[in-house]
């Protein structure tokens, strides 16, 4: 059997980067509201930025709803491993406990 070896601190800043990723695109308005005819001078930019402004609404849902996914895999991944650690080593101290000293060594 091969050791394994998970690096719990950077598995956990992982998800709490991807959940800072996540919130940013939530709350991130659109970048082309606000604008007209005056501020831009042409009708035809304009409806380029309604059509970007569609498209981004579009899209900025559907990363976020990835970017939660992913999130929550990292999260519940550390929870796991952290868990599975802890229940290893409370068995090895058990185990330790009950064989006699100088047993197996």
């Amino acid at each position: 059997m091969g050791d394994q070896e998970a690096d719990i601190a950077r598995i956990k800043e992982t998800a709490r980067s991807l959940g800072r990723i996540r919130d940013t695109f939530a709350e991130r308005a659109n970048p082309a509201e606000g604008y007209g005819v005056d501020d831009l001078g042409s009708d035809k930019i304009l409806d380029a930025f309604d059509t970007f402004a569609d498209n981004w609404k579009i899209h900025r849902g559907q990363l976020t709803e990835e970017l939660e996914k992913l999130h929550g895999i990292t999260k519940s991944a550390a929870q796991s491993y952290e868990t599975l650690d802890h229940e290893l080593a409370e068995a090895l101290r058990h185990t330790d406990k009950d064989q006699p000293k100088g047993a197996g060594r």
